[in-house]
C-alpha cells in the first residue's frame, strides 16, 4: 500500500464518527496496536480500521456494547486460555466497553500475528527462489 496519507485519515475519520467515550477507547486500542507493530500500515478494510504487515494484522471495530478485536482465528486460538475471559468467535473477541483493554494480551496478540505474518512472507518469498 502506497503510504499516501489517506489511510491514517480515513482510520481518523472512523474513529471521529464514533461517539466520544468509544472514540477514547478505541484510540486506546489504536496506540497499542502501534506500539506493539511500529512497521504496519493502517487502513480501513471491510469498513473497520486494520492494521497491516505482510498481510493483515488485526481489525478493530466499535459496536453497540463492545470493542470488537478480529485478530483472525489464529490469533484468537493461540490466546485461547487467555481469552477465555471475554466472550469470543472464530476469529473475534468482545471487550465490553467500561472495563480496561487487556493491554500486555492485545501487544501479545499483534506480535504473534506478525511473526505468523513474516513467517508466511518468508515461505512465499523461499518458494520463488
Amino acid at each position: 500500500m502506497a503510504d499516501n496519507g489517506t489511510a491514517p485519515a480515513a482510520v481518523d475519520a472512523y474513529l471521529d464518527a464514533c461517539p466520544a467515550e468509544v472514540r477514547t477507547e478505541l484510540r486506546r486500542l489504536r496506540a497499542l496496536i502501534r506500539e506493539a507493530a511500529p512497521g504496519a500500515q493502517e487502513k480501513i478494510s471491510y469498513g473497520m480500521p486494520a492494521f497491516e504487515q505482510h498481510g493483515i494484522l488485526v481489525y478493530y471495530a466499535a459496536n453497540k456494547q463492545h470493542i470488537g478485536f478480529y485478530p483472525t482465528a489464529n490469533g484468537i486460538a493461540a490466546f485461547k486460555d487467555e481469552l477465555a475471559a471475554y466472550k469470543s468467535s472464530k476469529g473475534a473477541v468482545q471487550f465490553p466497553f467500561g472495563e480496561p483493554l487487556p493491554a500486555e494480551l492485545i501487544r501479545r496478540i499483534v506480535a504473534h500475528r506478525i511473526a505468523e505474518n513474516e513467517a508466511k512472507a518468508g515461505a512465499k518469498k523461499a518458494k520463488k527462489r
